[in-house]
Protein backbone atom coordinates (compact mmCIF):
# COMPACT_ATOMS: atom_id res chain seq x y z
CA UNK A 1 0.00 0.00 0.00
CA UNK A 2 1.31 3.45 -0.92
CA UNK A 3 1.01 6.71 0.91
CA UNK A 4 -1.82 7.89 -1.37
CA UNK A 5 -5.18 8.81 0.09
CA UNK A 6 -8.30 6.79 -0.62
CA UNK A 7 -9.57 9.56 -2.96
CA UNK A 8 -6.72 8.74 -5.36
CA UNK A 9 -8.93 5.95 -6.75
CA UNK A 10 -10.83 8.53 -8.80
CA UNK A 11 -7.64 9.96 -10.25
CA UNK A 12 -6.36 6.46 -10.98
CA UNK A 13 -9.52 5.66 -12.96
CA UNK A 14 -9.29 8.93 -14.90
CA UNK A 15 -5.62 8.36 -15.66
CA UNK A 16 -6.20 4.83 -16.95
CA UNK A 17 -9.23 5.86 -19.06
CA UNK A 18 -7.79 9.14 -20.31
CA UNK A 19 -6.84 7.92 -23.80
CA UNK A 20 -10.05 5.89 -24.44
CA UNK A 21 -12.21 8.82 -23.33
CA UNK A 22 -10.33 11.22 -25.60
CA UNK A 23 -10.77 8.78 -28.51
CA UNK A 24 -14.53 8.53 -27.87
CA UNK A 25 -14.89 12.30 -27.61
CA UNK A 26 -13.00 12.85 -30.86
CA UNK A 27 -15.07 10.22 -32.70
CA UNK A 28 -18.31 11.75 -31.43
CA UNK A 29 -17.22 15.31 -32.25
CA UNK A 30 -16.03 14.38 -35.73
CA UNK A 31 -19.23 12.42 -36.42
CA UNK A 32 -21.48 15.29 -35.33
CA UNK A 33 -19.46 17.88 -37.26
CA UNK A 34 -19.49 15.77 -40.44
CA UNK A 35 -23.21 15.10 -40.25
CA UNK A 36 -23.95 18.83 -40.00
CA UNK A 37 -21.81 19.53 -43.10
CA UNK A 38 -22.87 16.62 -45.35
CA UNK A 39 -25.76 17.74 -47.63
CA UNK A 40 -29.12 16.04 -47.23
CA UNK A 41 -31.97 15.47 -49.71
CA UNK A 42 -33.71 18.54 -51.27
CA UNK A 43 -37.03 19.67 -49.83
CA UNK A 44 -40.24 20.30 -51.77
CA UNK A 45 -38.83 23.57 -53.13
CA UNK A 46 -35.59 21.89 -54.29
CA UNK A 47 -33.44 23.45 -51.52
CA UNK A 48 -30.70 21.16 -50.09
CA UNK A 49 -31.45 20.35 -46.43
CA UNK A 50 -28.80 20.07 -43.73
CA UNK A 51 -29.10 18.68 -40.20
CA UNK A 52 -28.82 21.15 -37.36
CA UNK A 53 -26.23 20.67 -34.63
CA UNK A 54 -28.96 19.63 -32.17
CA UNK A 55 -30.37 16.94 -34.50
CA UNK A 56 -26.84 15.64 -35.24
CA UNK A 57 -26.05 15.30 -31.53
CA UNK A 58 -29.41 13.66 -30.87
CA UNK A 59 -28.97 11.19 -33.75
CA UNK A 60 -25.49 10.04 -32.70
CA UNK A 61 -26.46 9.91 -29.03
CA UNK A 62 -28.79 6.99 -29.64
CA UNK A 63 -27.01 5.51 -32.65
CA UNK A 64 -23.40 5.42 -31.39
CA UNK A 65 -24.50 3.81 -28.14
CA UNK A 66 -26.35 1.02 -30.04
CA UNK A 67 -29.69 2.01 -28.52
CA UNK A 68 -31.43 2.10 -31.90
CA UNK A 69 -31.44 3.63 -35.35
CA UNK A 70 -33.80 5.97 -37.16
CA UNK A 71 -33.32 8.77 -39.68
CA UNK A 72 -34.70 11.97 -38.23
CA UNK A 73 -36.09 14.53 -38.85
CA UNK A 74 -36.26 13.26 -42.47
CA UNK A 75 -34.86 10.39 -44.55
CA UNK A 76 -31.13 10.84 -45.18
CA UNK A 77 -29.42 11.35 -48.49
CA UNK A 78 -26.94 8.83 -49.87
CA UNK A 79 -24.04 11.04 -48.75
CA UNK A 80 -25.40 11.23 -45.19
CA UNK A 81 -25.95 7.46 -45.04
CA UNK A 82 -22.38 6.87 -46.23
CA UNK A 83 -21.05 9.20 -43.50
CA UNK A 84 -23.24 7.58 -40.82
CA UNK A 85 -22.02 4.12 -41.84
CA UNK A 86 -18.40 5.24 -41.47
CA UNK A 87 -19.11 6.84 -38.08
CA UNK A 88 -20.89 3.71 -36.78
CA UNK A 89 -17.81 1.58 -37.46
CA UNK A 90 -15.59 4.21 -35.86
CA UNK A 91 -17.77 4.27 -32.73
CA UNK A 92 -17.72 0.45 -32.49
CA UNK A 93 -13.92 0.54 -32.61
CA UNK A 94 -13.85 3.32 -29.99
CA UNK A 95 -16.20 1.50 -27.61
CA UNK A 96 -14.32 -1.78 -28.05
CA UNK A 97 -11.06 -0.02 -27.16
CA UNK A 98 -12.68 1.67 -24.15
CA UNK A 99 -14.30 -1.50 -22.80
CA UNK A 100 -11.06 -3.44 -23.23
CA UNK A 101 -9.24 -0.79 -21.21
CA UNK A 102 -11.93 -0.93 -18.51
CA UNK A 103 -11.72 -4.74 -18.24
CA UNK A 104 -7.92 -4.57 -18.05
CA UNK A 105 -8.16 -1.94 -15.31
CA UNK A 106 -10.63 -4.06 -13.31
CA UNK A 107 -8.04 -6.86 -13.27
CA UNK A 108 -5.15 -4.59 -12.37
CA UNK A 109 -3.80 -5.30 -8.89
CA UNK A 110 -3.00 -1.65 -8.13
CA UNK A 111 -6.51 -0.57 -9.02
CA UNK A 112 -8.11 -3.35 -6.95
CA UNK A 113 -5.87 -2.43 -4.02
CA UNK A 114 -6.87 1.24 -4.32
CA UNK A 115 -10.56 0.29 -4.32
CA UNK A 116 -10.04 -1.98 -1.30
CA UNK A 117 -8.27 0.82 0.58
CA UNK A 118 -11.08 3.25 -0.17
CA UNK A 119 -13.76 0.77 0.93
CA UNK A 120 -11.80 -0.09 4.07
CA UNK A 121 -11.25 3.56 5.02
CA UNK A 122 -14.96 4.26 4.51
CA UNK A 123 -15.91 1.34 6.79
CA UNK A 124 -13.56 2.57 9.50
CA UNK A 125 -14.86 6.15 9.28
CA UNK A 126 -18.42 4.89 9.72
CA UNK A 127 -17.64 3.01 12.94
CA UNK A 128 -19.47 4.59 15.86
CA UNK A 129 -18.43 2.16 18.59
CA UNK A 130 -15.18 1.31 20.34
CA UNK A 131 -12.80 -0.97 18.49
CA UNK A 132 -9.28 -2.39 18.74
CA UNK A 133 -6.75 -2.14 15.92
CA UNK A 134 -5.30 -5.63 15.35
CA UNK A 135 -2.13 -5.82 13.22
CA UNK A 136 -1.66 -9.39 12.00
CA UNK A 137 -4.34 -12.05 11.54
CA UNK A 138 -2.31 -15.17 12.15
CA UNK A 139 -3.09 -17.73 14.82
CA UNK A 140 -2.85 -15.16 17.62
CA UNK A 141 -4.86 -12.55 15.74
CA UNK A 142 -7.60 -15.08 15.02
CA UNK A 143 -7.86 -15.95 18.72
CA UNK A 144 -7.88 -12.27 19.69
CA UNK A 145 -10.63 -11.38 17.20
CA UNK A 146 -12.76 -14.32 18.25
CA UNK A 147 -12.43 -13.45 21.94
CA UNK A 148 -13.12 -9.75 21.32
CA UNK A 149 -16.23 -10.67 19.33
CA UNK A 150 -17.51 -12.88 22.16
CA UNK A 151 -16.90 -10.04 24.61
CA UNK A 152 -18.85 -7.59 22.44
CA UNK A 153 -15.92 -5.57 21.06
CA UNK A 154 -15.19 -4.67 17.44
CA UNK A 155 -11.81 -5.09 15.74
CA UNK A 156 -10.18 -3.50 12.70
CA UNK A 157 -7.61 -5.85 11.13
CA UNK A 158 -4.50 -5.21 9.05
CA UNK A 159 -2.90 -8.30 7.51
CA UNK A 160 -0.23 -8.59 4.81
CA UNK A 161 -1.25 -12.06 3.64
CA UNK A 162 -4.20 -11.91 1.23
CA UNK A 163 -5.22 -15.50 2.04
CA UNK A 164 -5.62 -14.70 5.74
CA UNK A 165 -7.72 -11.64 4.95
CA UNK A 166 -10.00 -13.89 2.91
CA UNK A 167 -10.19 -16.32 5.83
CA UNK A 168 -11.32 -13.50 8.14
CA UNK A 169 -14.19 -12.63 5.80
CA UNK A 170 -15.39 -16.25 6.00
CA UNK A 171 -15.59 -16.24 9.80
CA UNK A 172 -19.04 -15.98 11.41
CA UNK A 173 -18.42 -13.00 13.67
CA UNK A 174 -21.45 -11.31 15.20
CA UNK A 175 -20.30 -7.94 13.83
CA UNK A 176 -18.40 -6.96 10.70
CA UNK A 177 -14.65 -6.57 11.17
CA UNK A 178 -13.09 -4.30 8.52
CA UNK A 179 -9.89 -5.85 7.16
CA UNK A 180 -7.19 -4.51 4.85
CA UNK A 181 -4.44 -6.43 3.05
CA UNK A 182 -1.47 -4.14 3.64
CA UNK A 183 1.76 -3.72 5.58
CA UNK A 184 0.96 -2.68 9.15
CA UNK A 185 4.47 -1.26 9.49
CA UNK A 186 3.59 1.76 7.33
CA UNK A 187 2.22 4.73 9.35
CA UNK A 188 -0.29 5.69 6.61
CA UNK A 189 -1.82 2.22 6.84
CA UNK A 190 -2.37 2.65 10.57
CA UNK A 191 -3.96 6.06 10.02
CA UNK A 192 -6.34 4.63 7.42
CA UNK A 193 -7.22 1.91 9.94
CA UNK A 194 -8.38 4.46 12.50
CA UNK A 195 -5.32 4.93 14.72
CA UNK A 196 -6.39 8.52 15.40
CA UNK A 197 -10.09 7.72 15.66
CA UNK A 198 -11.74 8.69 18.92
CA UNK A 199 -13.33 5.23 18.98
CA UNK A 200 -10.01 3.34 18.88
CA UNK A 201 -9.30 1.81 22.29
CA UNK A 202 -5.91 0.21 21.65
CA UNK A 203 -3.39 -1.16 19.16
CA UNK A 204 -2.32 -4.83 19.14
CA UNK A 205 0.74 -5.78 17.04
CA UNK A 206 0.70 -9.56 16.51
CA UNK A 207 2.59 -10.16 13.27
CA UNK A 208 5.28 -12.86 13.07
CA UNK A 209 7.88 -10.23 12.15
CA UNK A 210 9.54 -8.40 15.03
CA UNK A 211 10.56 -5.46 12.81
CA UNK A 212 6.93 -4.87 11.77
CA UNK A 213 5.76 -5.04 15.37
CA UNK A 214 8.48 -2.56 16.29
CA UNK A 215 7.33 -0.19 13.53
CA UNK A 216 3.75 -0.41 14.83
CA UNK A 217 4.92 0.29 18.37
CA UNK A 218 6.88 3.38 17.27
CA UNK A 219 4.01 4.70 15.13
CA UNK A 220 1.51 4.21 17.95
CA UNK A 221 3.81 5.94 20.43
CA UNK A 222 4.35 8.98 18.18
CA UNK A 223 0.96 9.32 16.46
CA UNK A 224 -1.36 8.24 19.29
CA UNK A 225 0.58 8.39 22.57
CA UNK A 226 -2.57 8.13 24.71
CA UNK A 227 -3.57 4.75 23.25
CA UNK A 228 -2.38 1.52 24.92
CA UNK A 229 -0.16 -0.47 22.54
CA UNK A 230 0.43 -4.20 23.01
CA UNK A 231 3.25 -5.59 20.90
CA UNK A 232 4.55 -9.10 20.45
CA UNK A 233 8.34 -9.54 20.45
CA UNK A 234 10.42 -12.72 20.44
CA UNK A 235 13.95 -11.27 20.45
CA UNK A 236 15.68 -9.37 23.24
CA UNK A 237 16.88 -6.65 20.84
CA UNK A 238 13.31 -5.90 19.77
CA UNK A 239 12.12 -5.83 23.38
CA UNK A 240 14.82 -3.31 24.32
CA UNK A 241 14.06 -1.16 21.28
CA UNK A 242 10.33 -1.10 22.06
CA UNK A 243 11.02 -0.27 25.67
CA UNK A 244 13.25 2.65 24.64
CA UNK A 245 10.28 4.17 22.78
CA UNK A 246 8.06 3.88 25.82
CA UNK A 247 5.92 0.92 24.69
CA UNK A 248 3.95 0.06 27.81
CA UNK A 249 3.04 -3.56 27.07
CA UNK A 250 5.62 -5.83 25.43
CA UNK A 251 4.68 -9.51 25.30
CA UNK A 252 7.32 -12.18 24.76
CA UNK A 253 5.47 -15.54 24.76
CA UNK A 254 8.59 -17.49 25.73
CA UNK A 255 9.41 -15.28 28.70
CA UNK A 256 5.74 -15.23 29.68
CA UNK A 257 5.57 -19.02 29.78
CA UNK A 258 8.85 -19.05 31.68
CA UNK A 259 7.15 -16.93 34.34
CA UNK A 260 4.19 -19.33 34.33
CA UNK A 261 6.55 -22.27 34.82
CA UNK A 262 8.40 -20.51 37.62
CA UNK A 263 5.06 -19.73 39.28
CA UNK A 264 3.90 -23.34 38.87
CA UNK A 265 7.10 -24.54 40.57
CA UNK A 266 6.79 -21.97 43.37
CA UNK A 267 3.00 -21.88 43.85
CA UNK A 268 0.92 -24.34 41.77
CA UNK A 269 -2.37 -22.93 43.06
CA UNK A 270 -1.41 -19.39 42.03
CA UNK A 271 -0.51 -20.70 38.57
CA UNK A 272 -3.89 -22.39 38.12
CA UNK A 273 -5.68 -19.31 39.43
CA UNK A 274 -3.84 -17.15 36.88
CA UNK A 275 -4.61 -19.64 34.11
CA UNK A 276 -8.30 -19.68 35.06
CA UNK A 277 -8.67 -15.90 35.21
CA UNK A 278 -6.86 -15.16 31.95
CA UNK A 279 -8.30 -17.98 29.83
CA UNK A 280 -10.05 -17.40 26.53
CA UNK A 281 -13.83 -16.99 26.82
CA UNK A 282 -15.76 -20.17 26.17
CA UNK A 283 -12.94 -22.53 27.17
CA UNK A 284 -12.46 -24.82 30.16
CA UNK A 285 -9.30 -24.96 32.24
CA UNK A 286 -8.04 -28.36 33.37
CA UNK A 287 -6.02 -28.58 36.56
CA UNK A 288 -2.64 -30.16 35.95
CA UNK A 289 -0.53 -32.09 38.40
CA UNK A 290 2.14 -30.00 40.08
CA UNK A 291 5.67 -29.99 38.56
CA UNK A 292 7.85 -32.44 40.51
CA UNK A 293 11.20 -31.74 42.15
CA UNK A 294 14.19 -33.58 40.72
CA UNK A 295 16.27 -33.92 37.58
CA UNK A 296 14.94 -32.49 34.28
CA UNK A 297 15.87 -33.04 30.64
CA UNK A 298 15.44 -30.26 28.07
CA UNK A 299 15.55 -30.78 24.28
CA UNK A 300 16.24 -27.76 22.07
CA UNK A 301 18.27 -24.85 23.43
CA UNK A 302 16.69 -22.04 21.41
CA UNK A 303 14.88 -18.95 22.68
CA UNK A 304 12.28 -20.99 24.52
CA UNK A 305 14.81 -23.53 25.75
CA UNK A 306 16.95 -20.82 27.33
CA UNK A 307 13.96 -19.35 29.18
CA UNK A 308 12.89 -22.76 30.49
CA UNK A 309 16.43 -23.63 31.56
CA UNK A 310 16.61 -20.40 33.55
CA UNK A 311 13.23 -21.06 35.19
CA UNK A 312 14.22 -24.59 36.24
CA UNK A 313 17.64 -23.54 37.49
CA UNK A 314 16.14 -20.67 39.50
CA UNK A 315 14.07 -23.33 41.26
CA UNK A 316 17.32 -25.18 42.04
CA UNK A 317 16.45 -28.08 39.74
CA UNK A 318 19.28 -29.77 37.77
CA UNK A 319 18.86 -29.68 33.97
CA UNK A 320 20.50 -31.76 31.24
CA UNK A 321 20.28 -30.14 27.79
CA UNK A 322 20.05 -32.04 24.51
CA UNK A 323 20.88 -29.97 21.43
CA UNK A 324 22.22 -30.60 17.95
CA UNK A 325 24.98 -28.00 18.36
CA UNK A 326 25.81 -27.76 22.05
CA UNK A 327 28.06 -24.80 22.90
CA UNK A 328 31.05 -25.04 25.16
CA UNK A 329 29.41 -24.13 28.45
CA UNK A 330 30.70 -25.81 31.60
CA UNK A 331 27.74 -24.42 33.58
CA UNK A 332 25.38 -26.94 31.95
CA UNK A 333 25.40 -30.64 31.21
CA UNK A 334 25.14 -31.06 27.41
CA UNK A 335 24.27 -34.04 25.20
CA UNK A 336 24.63 -33.74 21.42
CA UNK A 337 21.47 -34.82 19.53
CA UNK A 338 17.87 -33.80 18.92
CA UNK A 339 16.07 -35.92 21.53
CA UNK A 340 13.92 -37.85 19.05
CA UNK A 341 16.13 -40.91 19.39
CA UNK A 342 16.40 -43.11 22.47
CA UNK A 343 20.23 -42.94 22.54
CA UNK A 344 20.41 -39.20 23.28
CA UNK A 345 17.64 -39.44 25.88
CA UNK A 346 19.33 -42.37 27.58
CA UNK A 347 22.63 -40.48 27.66
CA UNK A 348 20.84 -37.54 29.28
CA UNK A 349 19.52 -39.83 32.05
CA UNK A 350 15.86 -39.82 31.06
CA UNK A 351 15.13 -42.94 33.15
CA UNK A 352 16.19 -41.13 36.34
CA UNK A 353 14.58 -37.78 35.40
CA UNK A 354 11.27 -36.48 36.75
CA UNK A 355 10.41 -34.16 33.87
CA UNK A 356 11.17 -33.37 30.23
CA UNK A 357 10.80 -30.18 28.18
CA UNK A 358 10.39 -30.53 24.39
CA UNK A 359 11.36 -27.01 23.30
CA UNK A 360 12.27 -27.26 19.61
CA UNK A 361 10.60 -25.22 16.88
CA UNK A 362 9.20 -28.32 15.15
CA UNK A 363 5.91 -29.79 16.39
CA UNK A 364 6.55 -33.25 14.96
CA UNK A 365 9.96 -33.43 16.64
CA UNK A 366 8.49 -32.28 19.96
CA UNK A 367 5.84 -34.99 19.85
CA UNK A 368 8.43 -37.58 18.89
CA UNK A 369 10.62 -36.52 21.82
CA UNK A 370 7.94 -36.86 24.48
CA UNK A 371 6.53 -40.11 23.06
CA UNK A 372 9.98 -41.71 23.06
CA UNK A 373 10.73 -40.35 26.52
CA UNK A 374 7.44 -41.71 27.92
CA UNK A 375 8.22 -45.15 26.57
CA UNK A 376 11.49 -45.06 28.53
CA UNK A 377 10.01 -43.41 31.65
CA UNK A 378 6.17 -43.45 31.83
CA UNK A 379 5.99 -41.24 34.93
CA UNK A 380 7.67 -38.20 33.36
CA UNK A 381 6.18 -34.75 33.80
CA UNK A 382 6.04 -33.29 30.26
CA UNK A 383 6.25 -29.70 29.09
CA UNK A 384 5.48 -29.60 25.38
CA UNK A 385 5.93 -26.69 23.00
CA UNK A 386 3.20 -26.41 20.34
CA UNK A 387 4.15 -24.03 17.54
CA UNK A 388 1.08 -24.38 15.29
CA UNK A 389 -2.52 -24.22 16.52
CA UNK A 390 -3.48 -26.44 13.56
CA UNK A 391 -1.73 -29.35 15.33
CA UNK A 392 -3.96 -29.10 18.39
CA UNK A 393 -5.61 -32.49 17.77
CA UNK A 394 -2.23 -34.25 17.93
CA UNK A 395 -1.19 -32.49 21.12
CA UNK A 396 -4.57 -33.07 22.77
CA UNK A 397 -4.25 -36.78 21.98
CA UNK A 398 -0.94 -36.95 23.83
CA UNK A 399 -2.25 -35.13 26.94
CA UNK A 400 0.95 -33.50 28.17
CA UNK A 401 1.07 -31.86 31.59
CA UNK A 402 1.93 -28.37 30.25
CA UNK A 403 1.51 -27.32 26.64
CA UNK A 404 3.08 -24.03 25.60
CA UNK A 405 1.19 -22.43 22.68
CA UNK A 406 2.73 -19.01 21.90
CA UNK A 407 -0.39 -17.68 20.16
CA UNK A 408 -2.63 -18.52 23.13
CA UNK A 409 -0.24 -17.00 25.65
CA UNK A 410 -0.09 -13.72 23.73
CA UNK A 411 -3.88 -13.73 23.33
CA UNK A 412 -4.40 -14.30 27.07
CA UNK A 413 -2.12 -11.41 27.99
CA UNK A 414 -3.62 -9.02 25.44
CA UNK A 415 -7.19 -9.68 26.56
CA UNK A 416 -6.28 -9.37 30.24
CA UNK A 417 -4.57 -6.01 29.71
CA UNK A 418 -7.02 -4.42 27.27
CA UNK A 419 -10.44 -5.58 28.43
CA UNK A 420 -9.84 -5.69 32.20
CA UNK A 421 -7.09 -3.27 33.27
CA UNK A 422 -7.55 -4.03 36.99
CA UNK A 423 -6.70 -7.69 36.40
CA UNK A 424 -2.98 -6.94 36.01
CA UNK A 425 -2.45 -5.56 39.57
CA UNK A 426 -4.50 -8.42 41.02
CA UNK A 427 -2.42 -11.04 39.20
CA UNK A 428 0.73 -9.29 40.40
CA UNK A 429 -0.55 -9.69 43.95
CA UNK A 430 -1.38 -13.36 43.29
CA UNK A 431 2.18 -14.02 42.12
CA UNK A 432 3.54 -12.61 45.38
CA UNK A 433 1.08 -14.43 47.64
CA UNK A 434 1.85 -17.71 49.39
CA UNK A 435 0.50 -20.97 48.04
CA UNK A 436 -1.93 -21.54 50.91
CA UNK A 437 -3.75 -18.23 50.27
CA UNK A 438 -3.88 -18.91 46.52
CA UNK A 439 -5.14 -22.47 47.10
CA UNK A 440 -7.94 -21.27 49.39
CA UNK A 441 -9.05 -18.66 46.86
CA UNK A 442 -8.84 -21.15 43.98
CA UNK A 443 -10.98 -23.68 45.81
CA UNK A 444 -13.53 -20.99 46.69
CA UNK A 445 -14.00 -19.49 43.21
CA UNK A 446 -13.84 -22.74 41.23
CA UNK A 447 -16.22 -24.32 43.74
CA UNK A 448 -18.73 -21.55 43.02
CA UNK A 449 -18.21 -21.03 39.28
CA UNK A 450 -16.60 -24.25 38.06
CA UNK A 451 -13.50 -24.56 35.85
CA UNK A 452 -15.02 -22.88 32.81
CA UNK A 453 -13.26 -19.58 32.13
CA UNK A 454 -15.38 -16.99 34.01
CA UNK A 455 -16.39 -13.46 33.17
CA UNK A 456 -13.87 -10.99 34.63
CA UNK A 457 -14.73 -7.30 34.58
CA UNK A 458 -13.96 -4.05 36.34
CA UNK A 459 -16.19 -1.15 37.39
CA UNK A 460 -15.34 2.42 38.36
CA UNK A 461 -17.81 4.22 40.63
CA UNK A 462 -18.23 7.35 38.51
CA UNK A 463 -20.92 9.07 36.43
CA UNK A 464 -20.07 7.18 33.23
CA UNK A 465 -19.80 3.58 34.50
CA UNK A 466 -22.14 3.66 37.51
CA UNK A 467 -24.47 6.68 37.22
CA UNK A 468 -27.16 5.38 39.59
CA UNK A 469 -24.66 4.61 42.37
CA UNK A 470 -22.85 7.89 41.71
CA UNK A 471 -26.05 9.91 42.19
CA UNK A 472 -26.90 7.95 45.33
CA UNK A 473 -23.50 8.59 46.92
CA UNK A 474 -23.62 12.27 46.00
CA UNK A 475 -26.46 12.69 48.48
CA UNK A 476 -25.49 13.75 51.98
CA UNK A 477 -25.05 10.94 54.51
CA UNK A 478 -25.67 8.25 51.86
CA UNK A 479 -23.76 5.06 52.61
CA UNK A 480 -23.45 1.91 50.53
CA UNK A 481 -21.91 -1.47 51.36
CA UNK A 482 -20.53 -3.85 48.77
CA UNK A 483 -22.73 -6.74 49.94
CA UNK A 484 -25.88 -4.65 49.50
CA UNK A 485 -24.90 -3.82 45.93
CA UNK A 486 -24.14 -7.40 44.89
CA UNK A 487 -27.73 -8.65 44.82
CA UNK A 488 -29.82 -9.73 41.85
CA UNK A 489 -32.71 -7.43 40.84
CA UNK A 490 -35.25 -10.27 40.99
CA UNK A 491 -37.74 -11.51 43.55
CA UNK A 492 -36.00 -12.35 46.83
CA UNK A 493 -32.86 -10.37 45.86
CA UNK A 494 -30.46 -13.35 46.01
CA UNK A 495 -26.70 -12.79 45.97
CA UNK A 496 -25.18 -12.31 42.55
CA UNK A 497 -23.01 -15.15 41.23
CA UNK A 498 -19.86 -13.07 41.41
CA UNK A 499 -17.11 -12.08 43.81
CA UNK A 500 -15.07 -8.92 44.25
CA UNK A 501 -11.35 -9.62 43.86
CA UNK A 502 -9.81 -6.18 44.22
CA UNK A 503 -10.68 -2.67 45.33
CA UNK A 504 -8.53 0.29 44.35
CA UNK A 505 -9.02 3.60 46.13
CA UNK A 506 -6.95 6.69 45.57
CA UNK A 507 -4.50 7.21 48.39
CA UNK A 508 -4.98 3.72 49.85
CA UNK A 509 -3.12 0.46 49.19
CA UNK A 510 -4.94 -2.14 47.05
CA UNK A 511 -7.47 -4.21 48.99
CA UNK A 512 -7.62 -7.86 47.98
CA UNK A 513 -10.91 -9.76 48.30
CA UNK A 514 -13.00 -6.99 49.90
CA UNK A 515 -15.82 -8.43 52.02
CA UNK A 516 -19.54 -7.65 52.04
CA UNK A 517 -19.18 -4.99 54.76
CA UNK A 518 -16.72 -2.96 52.67
CA UNK A 519 -18.07 0.57 52.21
CA UNK A 520 -18.17 1.86 48.62
CA UNK A 521 -17.01 5.43 47.95
CA UNK A 522 -17.00 7.67 44.90
CA UNK A 523 -14.01 6.99 42.68
CA UNK A 524 -13.53 3.38 43.83
CA UNK A 525 -12.48 0.82 41.23
CA UNK A 526 -13.60 -2.78 41.67
CA UNK A 527 -12.57 -6.02 39.96
CA UNK A 528 -15.15 -8.82 39.81
CA UNK A 529 -15.21 -12.46 38.74
CA UNK A 530 -18.36 -14.48 38.12
CA UNK A 531 -20.74 -15.58 35.42
CA UNK A 532 -22.06 -13.51 32.52
CA UNK A 533 -25.56 -13.25 34.01
CA UNK A 534 -24.21 -11.63 37.17
CA UNK A 535 -22.21 -9.19 35.06
CA UNK A 536 -25.32 -8.07 33.16
CA UNK A 537 -27.47 -7.82 36.30
CA UNK A 538 -24.84 -5.76 38.12
CA UNK A 539 -24.56 -3.51 35.08
CA UNK A 540 -28.33 -2.93 35.17
CA UNK A 541 -28.12 -2.02 38.86
CA UNK A 542 -25.26 0.40 38.27
CA UNK A 543 -27.07 2.22 35.46
CA UNK A 544 -30.74 2.18 36.50
CA UNK A 545 -31.81 4.10 39.59
CA UNK A 546 -35.07 2.13 40.02
CA UNK A 547 -33.19 -1.18 39.84
CA UNK A 548 -30.69 0.08 42.42
CA UNK A 549 -33.53 1.15 44.72
CA UNK A 550 -35.13 -2.30 44.45
CA UNK A 551 -31.80 -4.07 45.13
CA UNK A 552 -31.21 -1.94 48.25
CA UNK A 553 -34.75 -1.81 49.67
CA UNK A 554 -36.77 -4.59 48.05
CA UNK A 555 -39.43 -2.03 47.06
CA UNK A 556 -40.44 -1.95 43.41
CA UNK A 557 -40.76 1.79 42.83
CA UNK A 558 -42.66 2.98 39.74
CA UNK A 559 -40.73 4.29 36.78
CA UNK A 560 -41.54 7.29 34.63
CA UNK A 561 -43.05 10.66 35.53
CA UNK A 562 -46.67 9.60 35.08
CA UNK A 563 -46.36 6.46 37.21
CA UNK A 564 -44.40 8.31 39.89
CA UNK A 565 -47.12 10.98 40.01
CA UNK A 566 -49.83 8.33 40.32
CA UNK A 567 -47.89 6.53 43.06
CA UNK A 568 -47.38 9.75 44.99
CA UNK A 569 -51.08 10.57 44.67
CA UNK A 570 -52.03 7.11 45.94
CA UNK A 571 -49.69 7.44 48.91
CA UNK A 572 -51.19 10.83 49.75
CA UNK A 573 -54.71 9.43 49.54
CA UNK A 574 -53.81 6.46 51.75
CA UNK A 575 -52.26 8.81 54.29
CA UNK A 576 -55.40 10.99 54.32
CA UNK A 577 -57.67 8.00 54.88
CA UNK A 578 -55.33 6.59 57.48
Amino acid sequence: MTSSTPTSTIFLVLRRLRTPLIVLILIFALSVLGLTLVPGPPDANGVIQRLSFFHSVYFFSYTATTIGFGEIPYAFSEQQRLWVTLCIYLSVIGWAYTLGTVFAMLQDKNFLNAVAVQRFARQVRRLREHFFLVCGYGETGRLICKALDELGYRAVVIEKDETKVGDLELQSYSADMPALCADAGEPDTLLFAGLNSRYCRGVIALTNDDSTNLAVAIAARLLAPALPALCRAEHAETVNNMASFGTRHIINPFEQFGEYMALALHSPAAYHLLLWLTGLPGTTVTRHRDPPVGKWVLCGYGSFGKVMTEALENASLPVTIIDRSPPVDPAHHWIKGDGTGADALAAAGIREAVGIVAATGNDVNNLSIVVTAHQMNPGLFTVLRQNQVANRALFDAFESDFTMVPSEIVAHECLAILTTPLLAPFLAAVRKADDAWAEALLQDVTGRFGWDVPAVWSVAINISQAPSVYRLLMRHEARLKLGDLLRAPVTGRPELACRALLLLREGDPPRLLPDADQEILLGDQLLFVGDETARKELGLTLFNAHTLNYVLTGLDSPGGLVWEWLAARRRAKDAAHG
